[in-house]
């Protein structure tokens, strides 16, 4: 099975992946102009793969990857929003349109991976809901600015506090509490500390 970047944007992730042993790499994003660039910048390497789609509706029959990994695209869908301690119905509309599609193509036992600068006072009421189906991890990754990962398991559960925040989403999130260190160093490779 592949794995799709969502909202690839020009990042070279999706060729690190593949570098990094993914033998099947999809990248979308919602801009066509990107797509041809990246599609033309990696024609060397026909295991990646390159399409326009709208990520709140993607065209890939259900059940069809085994990870799904985004970085900073939920970022940038709600670069709009006015407080992102209060997030508006329409921006918690278009996250739940996301994360329900990344659910809805995820395999059985597969795993999403979200990397944003996001903490989890903003972030995980969005992914703790039991409708997706999958459990849900957060760790971070770097040393002064950190980046925060979230690992969903398909077909894993969230915990009762997890259930408890994820039905606050439209509240205002309680303060942060302290975070869990995936690495200590910037000069290691994370995507190799994921255990997927």
């Amino acid at each position: 099975m592949a794995s799709p970047g969502a909202g690839c944007g020009n990042s070279a992730l999706s060729y690190e992946l593949f570098l990094g042993g993914f033998p099947n790499v999809t990248s979308v994003d919602y801009s066509s102009v990107v797509v041809a660039a990246m599609q033309a910048r990696h024609a060397h390497v026909p295991q990646l793969r390159w399409e326009t789609m709208d990520v709140r509706k993607l065209d890939f029959p259900s059940a069809s990857f085994d990870v799904v990994l985004e970085k900073g695209t939920l970022d940038a869908l709600l670069a709009g929003e006015r407080d992102p301690w209060t997030v508006s119905s329409e921006g918690v509309h278009t996250v739940d349109q996301v994360l329900s599609e990344v659910s809805r193509v995820l395999v059985p036992g597969g795993r999403f991976i979200s990397m944003t600068s996001a903490a989890p006072h903003f972030r995980t009421r969005h992914y703790a809901q039991a409708y997706y189906g999958w459990s849900l991890r957060h760790a971070t990754y770097g040393s002064g600015f950190h980046f925060h990962l979230y690992l969903m398991h398909k077909g894993g559960k969230l915990s009762v506090a997890q259930l408890a925040l994820g039905a606050q989403i439209l509240s205002p999130p309680r303060p942060p509490t302290s975070p869990c260190f995936l690495q200590d160093s910037d000069h290691e490779d994370f995507l190799s500390a994921i255990q997927l």
